[in-house]
C-alpha cells in the first residue's frame, strides 16, 4: 500500500478493543461498539495523525470484528483483516500473552508489510446474514445427529410394545429440530432470491453435477459471492486440495501431498460432492475407474475430482452459463 505513514494494531475481543500506534508506541483500550470506534478516531486525531495515512490491522475473529470492518469501510479508512495464524507464525518464539502485547505485535506486523498488504473489503450484508443462517443450521444439524445416535442407543434397552417416555421426548425434539432446519433452509433460499447476482451464481454452481444446495451456499459464503479469489486454483489451495512438493537436498524426496492448514469444512463438503459426482456423472465415473485401474490411489483420484468440481463451478460462474457435460455431445 502507498502513503502509509502509520500502522495501528487492534486486538479484537468481544467487549473491548486494544489499540496500539506503532511509531508512537502508544496504547489505549476502547469499547467494541460504534461509540468506541468514534473514540479511536478522536484519539488518533489528538495524536496529530492523519487518518488517510493510517493502515488499521486486526486479526479475523469472526463476528467480533464484522461491525468494526463495516465502520472502517463506511469512513473510507484502509484496513487489513488478517488470519491470526499468519500473524502468530510471523512473530517467532513468544512467551506470555496479553491484549496489549497482541495489539503491539499486530501493529508491528502491519508496519513491516505495509508495502505489500492489500486493503480488505467486508463481505456484503446479504452474505453476512446468509452466514448467520448457515451457522444456525449447522448447530441444529449437529444436535439432530447427536439425538438420533442417542435414540438408537436407547432403543436397544427399551421394552418392545410399551410406550417409552424417553423415546417419545426424543422424537418430539427431533421433529421440532427438523421443522427448524427446514425453516432456516427456506429463509436462506428466500434471502438468495432477493439478490439477483447471488441467485444467479447460486443456480449456476448447482448446475454442476455433484453440487447440492448446501455446497452451493457454502461456496457463496467462502468466496464472498466469487469475489474473494482470483481463480479456482487459489480457492483449491485455500480448501487444502492442492498437493505441494516435499523435497530437501539430495536425500529427502517425499511424495507430493496436501497441506494440513486448510478449510476442513469445505474440504469435507467437496469430498462428499466428488463421491456423488462419481455416481451420477458418466464422464467423472469413467475417469475415476480408469485412473484406479492404472494403479492410482483412490484418494488421489478423488482429490483430482474435487479439483475438477471446483474448476467447473468457477468456470460456470465466470462464463455466466450453466454447466454442460461434453459427454452429451460425444459421438
Amino acid at each position: 500500500m502507498k502513503n502509509v505513514k502509520e500502522t495501528v494494531g487492534i486486538d479484537v475481543s468481544k467487549l473491548t478493543l486494544d489499540v496500539f500506534i506503532h511509531t508512537l508506541k502508544d496504547h489505549a483500550q476502547f469499547e467494541n461498539n460504534r461509540r468506541g470506534y468514534l473514540k479511536i478516531l478522536k484519539w488518533l486525531k489528538s495524536k496529530q495523525i492523519s487518518l488517510n495515512e493510517v493502515l488499521f490491522c486486526f486479526e479475523h475473529t469472526g463476528w467480533y470484528c464484522i461491525i468494526l470492518s463495516y465502520f472502517l469501510k463506511e469512513n473510507s479508512l484502509d484496513y487489513c483483516c488478517i488470519n491470526p495464524m499468519e500473524i502468530k507464525r510471523s512473530m517467532g518464539l513468544k512467551r506470555g500473552k496479553s491484549d496489549k502485547a497482541d495489539s503491539k505485535e499486530i501493529a508491528y506486523y502491519a508496519w513491516l508489510r505495509r508495502s505489500e498488504l492489500v486493503p480488505s473489503t467486508p463481505p456484503a450484508k446479504n452474505i453476512i446474514e446468509l452466514q448467520r443462517m448457515m451457522s444456525l443450521r449447522e448447530q441444529f444439524v449437529k444436535q439432530q445427529t447427536a439425538l438420533k445416535n442417542l435414540r438408537k442407543g436407547m432403543e436397544q434397552i427399551t421394552i418392545k410394545g410399551q410406550p417409552d417416555a424417553s423415546i417419545m421426548a426424543l422424537d418430539d425434539t427431533l421433529s421440532h429440530l427438523e421443522f427448524q432446519i427446514n425453516r432456516i433452509e427456506k429463509a436462506m433460499d428466500a434471502l438468495i432470491k432477493l439478490d439477483q447476482q447471488l441467485n444467479k451464481n447460486y443456480k449456476l454452481s448447482k448446475s454442476v453435477k455433484g453440487v447440492g444446495p448446501i455446497l452451493a451456499i457454502q461456496m457463496l459464503l467462502h468466496t464472498h459471492n466469487y469475489s474473494r479469489f482470483a481463480s479456482w486454483r487459489q480457492f483449491s489451495s485455500y480448501c487444502g486440495l492442492v498437493p505441494f512438493p516435499y523435497q530437501s537436498g539430495t536425500s529427502i524426496h517425499g511424495r507430493e501431498k496436501t497441506h494440513p492448514i486448510s478449510d476442513r469444512k469445505m474440504k469435507s463438503l467437496l469430498s462428499m460432492s466428488a463421491i456423488s459426482a462419481i455416481q451420477h456423472d458418466k464422464e467423472l465415473k469413467n475417469y475415476y475407474s480408469k485412473r484406479v485401474e492404472e494403479g492410482k490411489p483412490k484418494m488421489v483420484v478423488l482429490n483430482i475430482i474435487r479439483n475438477k468440481i471446483v474448476a467447473r463451478i468457477f468456470a460456470t460462474v465466470n462464463r455466466g452459463t450453466p454447466f454442460v457435460s461434453l459427454s452429451n455431445f460425444a459421438a
